[in-house]
């Protein structure tokens, strides 16, 4: 696997956008007032070199060089723009989050109340290793783990396997024998910029998208957003290799990618035939709709995804209120996308093939 330094190696984006001081926040997303780093045309694709921000962090020592060089990382093989982002910038830990967010990009005839979609054209690792982290308070077993009294983040090497790329971990800490599992990169945070002049919190995800953490978008799928401010200004961070649903213990297998990204907008009056009324991310796969539901509590959270499944098969197929409900009783898988990030999410996997040959409603 190759080391993607900052403008070396392939781009394919109409666009490249690097993550540098200037065209990075640390901890929070962008909102209405500000100023975009790219502008482009609906329709573009851009290439955007993430950082992800395992490695960067205080708990690590705010020094990339540092910490993967005590993992056997050559000095070569560590990012430039990590090193200069984590030299460069601060946060304030009591109240920003941890993510490196690149962006915010203009996408011009974005208006608020159209959907900005956001396709996965290429995701391409620019580093062979990453790192999983549970920290004291976090995770699904805040008390439990970790027993010790500092955090743990664990440095996790990739290697290629018959043409596959997998993470490994060993069974036992310095032990010889290891579990690999395979790589399936995506982009925990897309989203679009909020109204006001307050920049949310990094962490927890919503109707904007940010940190929602959705391992099903991988290379060839989209994420809709509803437009809030014109130009939508997307942003994008929190690189994943690996994710299982839940995300357990904190992170998944956080590292770099270079991503390439193409931005469409769809006006409102499309967006209402094709999906009805989307009121928070909804994703699109070969195979799948996958409407989100969000909240602090999962059990709500859950019974906010069956709302929005059902107003998307109801207003794009035009099926009856209670037999939509059977459906997705009957063939409709409900996952959790993750249960660590204060929001937590549900997904549907609806398959479009079972409706294929019905008249949208």
């Amino acid at each position: 696997m190759n080391i993607l330094q900052p403008g070396e190696g392939d781009l394919p984006g109409d666009h490249y956008l690097r993550s540098t001081p200037d065209t990075v926040l640390w901890g929070r997303l962008p909102c209405a007032t500000d100023a975009p780093v790219l502008r482009i045309a609906a329709g573009q694709t851009v290439t955007i070199d993430t950082v992800s921000h395992e490695g960067v962090l205080e708990d690590q020592g705010k020094d990339p060089l540092a910490y993967f060089g005590a993992h056997g990382v050559d000095p070569a093989s560590v990012l430039h723009d990590a090193i200069e982002i984590a030299a460069s910038l601060s946060r304030d830990l009591t109240v920003d989050g941890p993510h490196v967010v690149t962006g915010p990009i203009f996408v011009a005839g974005a208006e608020p109340g159209d959907l900005l979609a956001i396709t996965v054209e290429r995701l391409v690792p620019r580093v062979p290793y990453g790192v999983i982290s549970n920290r004291h308070g976090k995770g699904a077993l805040v008390g439990v783990l970790p027993r010790s009294s500092g955090n743990v983040s664990v440095f996790t090497p990739v290697e290629e396997r018959d043409g596959v790329h997998v993470g490994m971990l060993p069974l036992v800490d310095g032990g010889d024998r290891v579990v690999e599992f395979p790589l399936a990169p995506f982009l925990g945070m897309m989203g679009v910029a909020v109204a006001g002049s307050e920049r949310p919190h990094s962490v927890p995800p919503g109707r904007h998208g940010g940190n929602i953490d959705i391992k099903m978008l991988v290379q060839g799928t989209t994420l809709y957003l509803p437009v809030q401010v014109p130009g939508a200004l997307a942003y994008v961070g929190d690189p994943h290799f690996a994710q299982g649903d839940g995300e357990v213990a904190l992170t998944a297998l956080e590292a770099s990618l270079r991503a390439t990204l193409r931005f469409d907008v769809l006006p409102r009056a499309e967006a209402l035939r094709e999906f009805g009324e989307v009121s928070g991310p909804l994703v699109r796969t070969p195979d799948y709709l996958v409407p989100t539901g969000l909240d602090p509590d999962l059990d709500i959270a859950m019974s906010k995804c069956v709302r929005a499944a059902i107003e998307l098969i109801s207003a794009r197929w035009g099926m009856d209120e209670h037999l939509a409900y059977a459906y997705l009783s009957a063939a409709t898988d409900f996952d959790i996308s993750q249960v660590v990030d204060i929001v937590c999410g549900i997904h549907a996997r609806i398959r479009e093939a079972d409706f294929e040959g019905v008249h949208r409603g």
